[in-house]
């Protein structure tokens, strides 16, 4: 057998290899490689670690230079440091690994930029736990110390998922990877904070805050989860000031403990019950007899509860805002650890639920309590630590995010950004134009620290401020700028405290598509050569959140928007469309399917899937079908290399140099291969097409459906005639097909399954003196026009004529291997032309006799023998096959009545229940409507039976 280059001899992992660099150039050393035999099956778990290696070390996923066309960039969306593969990683990984392989196979310089995410609140709480176990605390370590040990466990455990993520065959450009917390990245956050500062867009102030009490930190909406759990409704009363009689207003709440931060009772100024005591005051139980109003407002629900709402601005967001309207006081009553403070009074010091009890066992024993009742309440818990998440009102750095907004619902109304699928752009539009300023510190110490620092006039009166914190403070990009500008303030004795808060993680996250690249540097190449970048691939659930800011934040520092496509995948859910939960004990590891079933089949099913913000089922089985298309494509490989095996070295070199894609190539061949190439062609058109339109799941189906319905189950088969055969040109012609097809259906598929096809590109010969390049810097197929749809179609009717024989073999049990007669009457000329060139494929996909059929102009009267079916294949196109003695009549015969015996059974028992009137008077209606469709269904397959078994008197007659 003939040598052939090889890119990697050896399945990659042993031998010569003699790829420079990735774009396949040969460094001529050594002999060339013969290519080993395949084994029965691909060793994914041997080699899919040995091939991405190759990948990786050859530089095959950093952009081209050579590359032509405008650039494709994908910023991947960072996951935490802390993470480990989940299945939402796997999906996002395997979408823009599959736009990414398929763009740079069309050439275009292609960068996917990958890193990392600090993640504030999950590191420093996984750092937190790990000090605890050694009896130690961040507060007695100190800020630095705290750091330096963060630090350490990022450089020890922080590239665990990145190396989950090669796993999954992530072709992004290492290289380049980042981490929020990099130094050119942290002067990006410093430089944004700053110029936002600069333009009035950042300021301090006091809002209402999520504040998780054990992390005690303000967390974002993202980080809030909210659970349905059973709680208490707790009625009271609150006593009116001044008034005979113990008159009182009956108040509802679920959180008893607030009362005592209550400044305000409201009812509806409509509501006949309350309206005459609007404008009056009530005492606030248990708090030492402070007074509070009693207020109108049409945001009460007359309604729910008692109709009357206690109103406590500084713990409820309802409350919250209602206070802000009508000026309302508001009071803290809640340390940061959610223990009382002065405010509660008696019950200053106790836990928030110690003081529930506490507090509502006073108000029974004051005579206050009316009842309480059941109530589901929807508690709000951090995503982190699981406890109930507390609404404070704080002191916090926020962002003016109107301004922002504005220029981000012009991007994506004029066109200059597209949302996929389109209804999410309606979601985006209502988020930013109802949008609150966002509060951007966390009261963390692993993050970016706030570039403030508060100026005091000396070191004295430094060290006297409680907190650090002062009236008057800087924002610089350093501290020897805060310092210069403290000095031009204060002279030189003035002294500095930065900040001691973080910014929120969503913050730097939301420069990533630009600070990776090199912002704020604007002479930075790759911010020259890759930005804007070309899609934002993520989940639907952090549209607001990030992708929002992202397009904000590229449009205020850039003045550009930072993609033209956003693409919303939707989640993983298990077979049963429930949500992943440890709880429901449902999660799938993917790291546990790629070992049971291959890296390739996990992302095929991923991929197939997924529609656009389109939740996926994922269940096993078909995981199961797509490890079958690995096995599928595998054993096609073997076929190929079985078929090359007695080529020459010359006849692999011209296999290999065959090219199809052009019209005139078709011209002569041999209709099978005609059909094959012709099909073939629009395949690629069809899988270039879904691409393009990021149909992930159209590019997998389009492919699977082609390769398995009609290159292997059909042009395979149809190959061996030739193959086979005495005419060793035929054969030759034959395996440039199989040669060309294979080759472009592994290109096809390799975005989706890169492993299998990487290591069956392999086996494929080179044309000589051609550069041996891998699978993924190969060029993405494509044609001139080389499709014959008259081949198509006169394929297609040779394809329905098999069909029709290989039924009715089967319907009357003619041994499989039987070779039989037949007579083709076709009517159009063509056709018949056709049929007749292929008759030897004819025969063999159809067991028949070559001796014992012919084909013939349409019959002019139907056939005088008894024992001849006539099967109507298509209009002007039958087949006639003498069926006379191909089978034991008597015996089929018997089988038949057996098979009568028993649906006549069925079909009495059936007839019975519709005729027992009380049945189908009592029967629900569908029951009645499935019985009726049953009964149908039997009459059907016993007037079937009896018309084969008149069939098979005729054949005996």
């Amino acid at each position: 057998m003939a040598c052939v280059l090889l890119w990697d001899c050896n399945t990659y992992s042993q031998g010569c290899r003699h790829v420079s660099q990735c774009s396949g150039q040969s460094n001529g050393s050594g002999p060339l490689a013969s290519p080993e035999e395949l084994p029965k099956t691909f060793d994914f778990v041997g080699e899919e670690q040995d091939i991405y290696e190759r990948w990786e070390q050859d530089g095959c996923f950093q952009p081209a230079p050579s590359g032509t066309g405008a650039p494709f960039t994908i910023s991947m969306p960072p996951p935490n440091v802390t993470g480990r593969l989940h299945m939402g990683h796997a999906m996002f990984v395997t979408l823009q690994d599959i736009m990414v392989r398929f763009n740079r196979m069309r050439g275009r310089p292609t960068l996917w930029l990958p890193g990392t995410d600090h993640a504030g609140i999950a590191t420093q709480l996984v750092v937190e736990k790990m000090l605890a176990e050694e009896g130690l605390t961040r507060l007695g370590m100190g800020r630095q110390a705290f750091e330096e040990r963060v630090w350490g466990w990022k450089r020890q455990y922080g590239d665990f998922i990145t190396g989950q993520m090669r796993r999954l065959g992530a072709s992004c450009d290492w290289s380049r990877e980042r981490f929020t917390l990099d130094s050119q990245l942290s002067a990006a956050v410093r430089e944004a904070f700053v110029r936002l500062h600069e333009k009035g867009l950042v300021y301090r102030g006091s809002y209402m805050v999520n504040w998780s009490p054990n992390l005690q930190t303000a967390v974002s909406d993202l980080e809030v989860d909210y659970t349905e759990d059973p709680g208490t409704l707790y009625y009271f009363r609150y006593p009116v000031a001044d008034a005979e009689g113990g008159e009182h207003l009956p108040v509802a709440t679920t959180r008893p403990e607030t009362i005592l931060g209550d400044t305000a009772v409201a009812v509806h100024p409509e509501d006949e019950r309350y309206k005459h005591l609007i404008g009056r005051h009530c005492i606030v139980p248990m708090s030492g007899g402070r007074q509070i109003p009693i207020i109108g407002d049409t945001y009460v629900d007359r309604e729910f509860g008692t109709g009357a709402l206690k109103i406590t601005p500084g713990h409820d967001p309802n409350d919250y805002e209602i206070g802000k309207r009508v000026g309302l006081e508001i009071i803290n009553i809640m340390n940061n650890d959610a223990t009382l403070n002065a405010s509660a009074g008696a019950y200053q010091g106790l836990d928030r639920f110690e003081a529930r009890k506490r507090l509502w066992a006073d108000m029974e024993e004051a005579g206050l309590v009316i009842k309480q009742e059941p109530y589901t309440m929807r508690v709000p818990r951090s995503q982190r630590g699981g406890e109930v998440v507390e609404p404070l009102v704080r002191e916090q750095w926020f962002v003016r995010m109107q301004p922002l907004a504005e220029p981000a619902l012009q991007a994506v109304a004029d066109g200059t950004i597209r949302i996929l699928p389109e209804r999410f752009q309606k979601t985006y539009n209502m988020w930013l134009e109802n949008i609150r300023d966002w509060c951007i510190s966390r009261q963390l110490w692993w993050g970016h620290r706030i570039p403030v620092w508060y100026v005091f006039p000396d070191e004295a009166s430094a060290e006297a401020s409680a907190d650090g914190r002062s009236a008057d403070y800087v924002v610089a990009r350093s501290e020897e700028e805060a310092a210069e500008q403290a000095r031009k303030r204060h002279g030189e004795g003035a002294a500095l405290r930065q900040e001691t808060d973080v910014l929120d993680t969503w913050f730097s996250s939301g420069l990533w598509p630009f600070s990776t690249l090199g912002w704020p540097d604007e002479a930075a190449p790759d911010l020259a050569r890759f930005y804007p970048t070309s899609v934002m691939e993520t989940g639907h659930d952090i549209l607001f959140f990030w992708v929002a800011r992202m397009i904000m934040m590229g449009l205020e520092f850039t003045g550009r928007a930072p993609f033209s496509t956003v693409f919303l995948h939707g989640l993983v859910r298990d077979g049963q469309g429930r949500k992943m939960s440890k709880s429901l004990g449902n999660v799938v590891d993917p790291v546990e399917v790629i070992s049971e079933y291959g890296t390739d089949a996990l992302r095929f099913t991923l991929a197939t899937g997924t529609t656009a913000g389109q939740d996926l089922n994922l269940s096993m089985d078909r995981v199961v079908g797509s490890r079958n298309l690995t096995n599928k494509l595998w054993n096609a490989g073997k076929f190929l290399q079985m078929a090359l095996a007695q080529a020459s070295s010359s006849g692999l070199a011209a296999l290999a140099a065959a090219d199809f894609s052009r019209p005139d190539a078709l011209a002569g061949l041999p209709l099978t291969e005609r059909w094959m190439l012709s099909s073939l062609h629009q395949v690629v058109d069809r899988v270039t097409a879904a691409h393009e339109k990021l149909e992930f799941g159209e590019t997998g189906r389009a492919f699977y459906d082609f390769f398995w319905s009609q290159f292997a189950d059909w042009y395979i088969e149809s190959a061996k005639t030739r193959l086979y055969g005495d005419d060793a040109e035929a054969a030759q012609t034959t395996r440039a097909v199989l040669v060309y097809s294979f080759r472009t259906l592994l290109a096809l598929v390799h975005p989706i399954m890169p492993f299998v096809s990487e290591r069956l590109w392999t086996i494929l010969p080179a044309a000589e003196g051609a550069e041996r390049r891998p699978l993924i810097s190969a060029p993405w197929p494509s044609h001139s026009g080389a499709i014959d749809e008259n081949a198509i179609a006169q394929y297609q009717a040779l394809q329905a004529t098999v069909g029709a024989i290989r039924n009715a073999r089967a319907e009357y049990n003619v041994e499989l291997g039987r070779r039989i007669a037949a007579q083709l009457a076709v009517g159009q000329a063509d056709l018949r032309a056709a049929l007749a060139a292929e008759l030897d494929v004819l025969c063999n996909l159809a067991k028949l006799d070559r001796a014992q059929v012919t084909i013939s102009e349409p019959l002019a009267e139907a056939p005088s023998s008894s024992g001849t079916i006539v099967l109507v294949v298509a209009e002007g196109l039958e087949v006639l096959l003498p069926m006379a003695g191909l089978f034991d009549v008597a015996k089929e015969v018997a089988r038949l009545n057996k098979q009568r015996e028993k649906a006549e059974k069925d079909l009495a028992g059936v007839a019975g229940r519709m005729a027992n009137k009380k049945f189908m008077d009592n029967a629900p209606p569908q029951v009645v409507a499935d019985t009726m469709r049953q009964k149908e269904e039997a009459e059907q397959k016993v007037a079937a039976i009896a018309e084969k078994i008149q069939q098979m008197s005729q054949l005996a007659a």
